[in-house]
């Protein structure tokens, strides 16, 4: 009963802020709510491995309450390496089926209202969760084929999430400020991860399904409040509180031609009056998926976020894990401590997405956040058993690494899909997301197997030895676009010192 009034008051409260968000004239706080909630509920295998790894494999206490029952109906693994080994293959299973998911949903989101999409996406995805979770500890129902099936569609109703929030948030801003913006709303997965960790771990001690239970519940809440509330871009409302037309619709609140946007607006108006016999403009039409990976940028983009994922998601899924396992501290403790390279992923995506907005440029940015992020995962590989300056180095690695993976995912997704290269053909914003994510998710898949395997092989000193040169591959990726900016910025400068 205690268990039950726990998870109903904190499902309650978080509804409660969720709907007052969602009542706030703010539109854009839809969109971090989404997120925010899906990346909870994700969070939540992450945080109960060490649980559901126990409960996988034979324990003394175990065997001698009951041991055929056990054997036969729990014991998936003979020891915890072979759990831990699938535990990794679940992780690459669900990224490889997020990849795929990313590269169609792209697509759907230009051609289908993305409210729908996103509604889809939430409330299948809880469901989901709720079933591999919580329904087959209650049912005891302990079957591989059946985890690997629930995790492959999770991956795919998940995929249809980021592609569609990101092109919302571009149909509201322009580029004025994106870095910023989007670095600061892209703190929305860190903020859910924060969320997630917290929830798990202050359910944790009644059974890892509670924790797979409150996630799920609260996510579907805000599938609902999604389908009904969200906004998906200034055509559906004006200031005036009038439907805009769609000919306005794809013309961001914030943009660098403001003064062209209303000129262009008052023209088709006035032509409007004038003609009334006339058609209207067409909206732009979808980009398609060929054109869009073939976009100036999107390829080493794609390239450098493979690598950089593949290090970003091994921290997402495995660090509670590695905290637990490496350190020897209780498993809710390690939920918690985790939290704070999320923290450090908060400050790097606003910071370094500020200072990219004040140079006008994106890649070397990045390239110096990459480069010190090679150092410090190397000194976090150092780190003594001591939880203030684990914490101390987490937040310094998630400053360097999640910095420049939420830039990529979020800011410069949608430089990539609003780039002069598609005037005519516009809508490419959602397409381009989910080719880079999609990309980066398929690196990050290969190298969740990889990260089980190297460290039951060779321990966990190497596995960060693997992630410093991953991160070192993403720099070689960017490295044409890094020197295209440089150049560009050695000639304004010339420039402007001869004006001087």
């Amino acid at each position: 009963q205690r268990c039950t009034a726990i998870t109903i008051a904190t499902v309650t409260t978080i509804i409660v802020e969720i709907t007052h968000n969602y009542n706030n004239d703010d539109d854009n706080s839809h969109n971090s709510s989404d997120y925010v909630l899906l990346h909870a509920s994700r969070k939540t295998f992450s945080n109960v491995k060490v649980s559901i790894s126990a409960q996988w494999t034979p324990s003394v206490q175990n065997v001698s309450l009951s041991p055929g029952e056990t054997w036969e109906d729990n014991h998936l693994f003979a020891d915890e390496n072979q759990a831990t080994l699938f535990l990794g293959a679940l992780d690459s299973i669900f990224l490889f089926s997020y990849a795929v998911g990313l590269y169609l949903s792209g697509v759907i989101g230009d051609r289908v209202n993305l409210r729908y999409v996103l509604c889809v996406g939430l409330c299948g995805s809880a469901a989901v969760e709720f079933v591999f979770g919580t329904l087959t500890e209650w049912l005891h129902i302990y079957n591989i084929y059946l985890y690997c099936g629930l995790w492959v569609l999770n991956g795919l109703l998940q995929s249809a999430v980021w592609p569609c929030v990101v092109a919302v948030m571009g149909n509201w801003f322009g580029k004025t400020g994106r870095g910023f913006i989007f670095g600061l709303w892209s703190a929305c997965a860190s903020v859910g991860n924060i969320l997630g960790a917290f929830l798990a771990s202050s359910v944790l001690k009644y059974g890892y399904e509670y924790a797979f239970l409150v996630t799920s519940v609260v996510q579907f809440a805000g599938g609902v409040v999604v389908f009904f509330g969200l906004l998906t871009s200034p055509k559906e409302v004006g200031k005036d509180g009038k439907q805009r037309t769609d000919t306005d619709s794809h013309r961001p609140l914030m943009s660098d031609e403001e003064n062209e946007v209303e000129v262009e607006v008052y023209g088709r108006r006035y032509q409007s009056v004038q003609q009334p016999d006339e058609p209207l403009v067409e909206p732009p039409r979808a980009i398609g998926f060929c054109q869009a990976f073939c976009l100036p940028g999107v390829l080493p983009y794609s390239l450098a976020y493979a690598c950089l994922k593949l290090v970003n998601y091994s921290f997402f899924f495995w660090l509670p894990f590695y905290l637990s396992n490496n350190y020897g501290w209780k498993e809710a403790e390690a939920d918690r401590l985790s939290v704070w390279y999320d923290v450090g992923g908060i400050i790097g995506g606003t910071v370094q997405g500020l200072i990219s907005d004040f140079m006008g440029k994106r890649a070397p940015v990045l390239a110096i956040s990459l480069a010190l992020a090679m150092g410090a995962l190397v000194g976090y590989s150092n780190s003594p058993n001591d939880k203030v300056i684990n914490a101390a180095l987490l937040a310094t690695t998630g400053f360097f690494i999640g910095g420049p993976s939420n830039m990529i995912s979020s800011a410069i997704s949608a430089d990539l899909g609003r780039q002069e290269a598609l005037r005519g053909s516009q809508e490419a914003l959602a397409t381009v997301t989910g080719i880079v994510d999609g990309t980066g998710s398929i690196g990050a898949a290969g190298g969740q197997y990889l990260v089980s395997l190297i460290e039951s092989k060779l321990g966990w000193m190497c596995v960060f030895y693997f992630f410093v040169v991953m991160t070192g591959g993403s720099i070689v990726f960017i490295t044409p676009l890094l020197f295209k900016e440089v150049r560009a910025m050695w000639r304004d400068r010339q420039a402007l010192h001869r004006q001087l």
